[in-house]
């Protein structure tokens, strides 16, 4: 099937497929016995009526148009394929020829992804904490577990911020009581601001039986809620001294020292990850920025389009719909949009980079690193390599295989380069953040089931 690619207008190219004569009319054939079962011939059972029957009382010219239509994507697809395009877009497709006879021409004029030049890759800095565990960490850490081995005491005085108030509150609009705002006995901590914050306001020295009004703003609407609120019991929080009987208890340690000690090397181990993954993203946002040119819509849309869906697949598999998971998270849809094309603007400036530096730098993936990945996914899958590179190779997603190892060798590449201090312009260890085996690491997407291809996720993810 000869094709050939060329320029056009703007971000786009013109991809010109002949097919010869032959092979389309494998394809009409195809298409006069889809037609044969759905028509009902007098004489002949569905799906068997001849072709000479059906040209006779349909005409070959809708055989011909239904295989233009149906076989015409595939050889889009395979002319694609062959020459490697990077689409980013649906074609416009134009048939040229062959739509009578003969053989068949067809122009499709489509969007490309852009490729952009990163000046300074090879020399960013990024700043992240300094993964040094400190006195003031530990003693943070102590603190945590002090709270959660605290009690709560009784107390004959005003309640005061951080103590625990037992209340019966009731929020009313216009005389009529609302769900959600009405509780009795409810144990609520004073400076939370959970509920309202002028509730806190006006529990903030009130004493056991003191009867309180007050007016606020609905926390969902935004509506004024007239609230009544009877104080019940104030009990405060009471913490355990930081010695060893609580090293014991809160920490299955032998003493206080031993306990602290165990909690520096703890969090040492949480930096360190913390660290790790903070330069990635630091450096993944560096190399986005390098990026100045303007982005196409479609580009952005496609990527808009594979974060939805994937957190829609998440959502459904928790049975949860997207409308309801805005909803609950109080998420206003054009707001929720916006930042899903914040997110989507930032990614695709980032794979742009990746690609450019793997371009500047001569970075390709061998054969072997290509079946290593492959393993790699067959092995999470429980099914045969063979199996798994038939299924890519069926769904044309080899080269975008090729395309995800590229650019994370690339994302790599710049990692061992970049500069990493902490936010006081110290240098920091590099290598041994990023040598830490509990990195993130990117991994191949398993093969589509269906016949279009999905983009895999970015480094960014």
């Amino acid at each position: 099937m000869p094709s050939k690619v060329e320029p056009a207008e703007g971000n786009k190219v013109k991809l010109t497929v002949e097919v010869p004569a032959d092979e389309f009319e494998r394809d009409v054939d195809a298409a006069f016995k889809r037609i044969a079962r759905e028509v009902s011939l007098p004489g002949f059972r569905p799906g068997k009526a001849p072709r000479k029957v059906l040209e006779a009382r349909i005409g070959a010219g809708a055989a011909r148009a239904e295989a233009l239509q149906h076989a015409l994507p595939d050889y889009y697809a395979a002319a694609i394929a062959e020459h490697e395009i990077d689409v980013i877009a649906q074609p416009e497709i134009d048939v040229t020829s062959g739509e009578d006879e003969g053989v068949v021409t067809f122009d499709a004029v489509v969007e490309v992804r852009p490729e952009v030049n990163v000046a300074g890759y090879a020399s960013l800095r990024v700043e992240i904490d300094s993964p040094e565990v400190s006195d003031d960490d530990v003693d943070a850490r102590i603190e945590s577990l002090r709270q959660q081995h605290s009690q709560l005491e009784p107390v004959e005085r005003a309640a005061a911020e951080g103590d625990t108030v037992s209340i019966d509150i009731t929020g009313s609009r216009d005389g009529e009581p609302l769900d959600g705002l009405t509780a009795e006995g409810y144990q609520y901590r004073v400076g939370s601001g959970t509920i309202v914050s002028e509730l806190d306001e006006a529990l903030t020295g009130a004493s056991t039986g003191d009867d309180l009004e007050f007016s606020a703003d609905h926390p969902g609407d935004g509506e004024p809620v007239d609230f009544e609120v009877h104080v019940g019991e104030v009990r405060a929080t009471v913490l355990p001294d930081a010695d060893d009987d609580f090293a014991r208890e809160a920490g299955d340690a032998d003493s206080i020292d031993a306990l602290r000690a165990d909690l520096r090397e703890r969090l040492a181990g949480v930096k360190k990850v913390q660290g790790a993954m903070a330069v990635r993203e630091g450096t993944a946002e560096a190399l986005g920025a390098l990026v100045d040119d303007e982005l196409p819509e479609a580009l952005i849309d496609a990527e808009m389009q594979t974060r939805v869906q994937d957190l829609a697949m998440r959502l459904a598999a928790q049975g949860i719909e997207l409308s309801t998971y805005l909803q609950a998270t109080g998420q206003d849809p054009a707001e929720f949009e916006g930042q899903l094309r914040e997110a989507a603007v930032s990614a695709a400036r980032i794979d742009l980079a990746l690609r450019a530096v793997a371009a500047a730098e001569g970075i390709e993936v061998d054969d072997d690193e290509l079946d290593a990945e492959i393993d790699g996914v067959a092995e999470r899958l429980g099914q045969s390599p063979a199996k798994v590179r038939e299924q890519f190779e069926r769904n044309a997603q080899i080269a975008l295989v090729r395309s995800d190892l590229r650019t994370r060798k690339a994302m790599q590449w710049v990692l061992e380069r970049v500069e990493v201090v902490d936010r006081d312009g110290g240098p920091i260890d590099r290598d041994a953040l990023l040598a830490d085996p509990e990195d993130e690491v990117q991994e191949t997407p398993e093969p589509d089931e269906a016949d279009a291809t999905e983009t895999p996720d970015e480094q960014d993810s």
